[in-house]
Formats: structure tokens, sequence, C-alpha cells
């Protein structure tokens, strides 16, 4: 199962920078949230990989209840979560990114954020494969763009940041080497890591907006017309706006959590 591609409502500007606005019909939204989203939120594959872990280790039926409570512990997914996810699924479908290491993998308790990029692998270009990075806010605020754009932490920071300091990019970079030493895309890594080696700003920049209010080009604009100036040989940079049905975020990791326990919301 495929996420929609989305029905475009706007373009600005051309590579080096670009962006678009999509949109997503209700049934969109319910057959990515059932398939493939779920999928990327709940991390099905690391999962699979603890449970073959531990079962192995488990001796009692006791022991194997509590490996059931360690990998259903799920009682909570904030609505970013989805976002993220939506983003993620939707640039690895229709943009042939791979993003292989969830951060979920590295939290030390749930629900934190970690710094450096919120996606993080490699995307297929014409050239081969190169990193890819990308940054995701959702925003429910009906302001354009929303103040999610901006502050320290918001979009329009994090893509600069990401766009002009070779340290960040360093350390994402580093992130996905200790990772891939026994990894079944090593050699993906391998080939994006040389294009790096070889010009540090050869990479892809994703920044997504996930908002379910009405599409407004002014969303993007700015930040295209800025991002744009001064951008480094070999950068590429794409911003999208996602809107999802109106008032469809709020609750929405309520909602994947019942459909994946079977219950309602």
């Amino acid at each position: 199962m495929t996420v929609a591609a989305g029905q475009v409502q706007y373009n600005h500007g051309n590579p080096p920078c670009s962006g678009v606005g999509l949109s997503w019909a209700s049934s969109d939204l319910e057959e990515a949230m059932s398939g493939p989203v779920a999928t990327v939120l709940f991390d099905d594959a690391g999962r699979a990989d603890i449970r073959n872990i531990l079962t192995g280790l488990a001796e009692t039926e006791f022991e194997q209840g509590r490996i059931a409570a360690i990998l259903n512990n799920s009682d909570e997914v904030e609505d970013w979560r989805v976002g993220e996810a939506i983003a993620e699924t939707y640039l690895t479908e229709h943009r042939s990114c791979m993003f292989p290491w969830p951060d979920g993998r590295d939290e030390r308790k749930s629900g934190s954020s970690l710094p450096g990029a919120d996606l993080v692998g490699f995307c297929a270009d014409e050239s081969g494969d190169c990193l890819a990075f990308g940054e995701v806010k959702t925003s429910s605020e009906a302001k354009y763009p929303p103040g999610a754009m901006y502050g320290r932490t918001g979009l329009k920071q994090q893509m600069e940041d990401l766009r002009d300091r070779a340290a960040l990019r360093d350390d994402l970079l580093k992130y996905l080497c200790y990772r891939a030493t026994s990894a079944d895309w090593r050699s993906r890594f391998e080939a994006a890591g040389k294009r790096y080696l070889h010009n540090s700003s050869d990479v892809r920049l994703y920044g997504v907006l996930i908002r379910d209010v009405n599409p407004n080009a002014d969303d993007l604009r700015v930040r295209v017309q800025k991002l744009t100036k001064d951008c480094p040989n070999g950068t590429r940079i794409e911003l999208l706006a996602l809107y999802l049905p109106a008032g469809s975020i709020n609750g929405l990791g309520q909602k994947a959590v019942s459909a994946r326990t079977g219950g309602s919301a």
C-alpha cells in the first residue's frame, strides 16, 4: 500500500530551492494511517527485531507476557509524531528517500525529541544516492505561515542550519555511520558518504509542514525565496506543505493507537 501523491495546490520556485503545497482527501489520510504511516509510527520492523531477540531469552509464560507488555507500551502517541510519520512515508514514496533508523530507537524515554534532524537518510537522484535530511512541523494554526515556522526551533531556523552548518551535517553523517556497520543499507550509505566527502554541500534537504487548514501559498512563499539566496553549490532544498482534511490533526495520535489496539477513538 502506498500513500497518495496528493492534489497540487500551488508551486513556488525552481531548483536549487522549490516549494509545493499538496492536499489529501479524507480517504487518502485514512488509507495512509491504516497502512504505511502506522508501520513507520510504531516501528514495526524494529519491534519485530526486539521480539525475535527477547523471545529467545524468555523461559516462562510470565516472561513471555513481559515481552508483550514491553512491545505494546503505546498508550500515548503525540500528534506531532504522526505528522513526522506522514512526512517520512510521503518522502519515501514520492521522493525516492530512505530513512533507515527511526529516531525513536535512540530515545532514553518515550516522548522525547532528539536534536539534529527529524529525518536522516538517503535520496536517490540522477547521480545515485546522496544524503537526505528532513525537518517536520505539524500545525493546525490558522495563520500563514504558522508560528511553527519561526523561533529557535522553528522550521525556518532548522532549514537554514541544515543548509549552512557543515558541522551539523557532519554529525548526521556520523550518526548514520555508527549504524551502517552491519546494516543491509550500508552500500547506500557508502555511496552517499562518498559524494558528501567530495562536497559536503551535496545533500537533499526537505522541510515539511503538516497542516489541517485551508491551503495557502503564503505558508512557503517567503521561505523558498530566502533559502534560494546563497544556496551552496550541490544543495537541493524542497519545502512541502501537506494539507490534511480540516481539523484532523487534533487527536490523530490517539486515533492511531486505538486503531492499532483495536479500540475506538
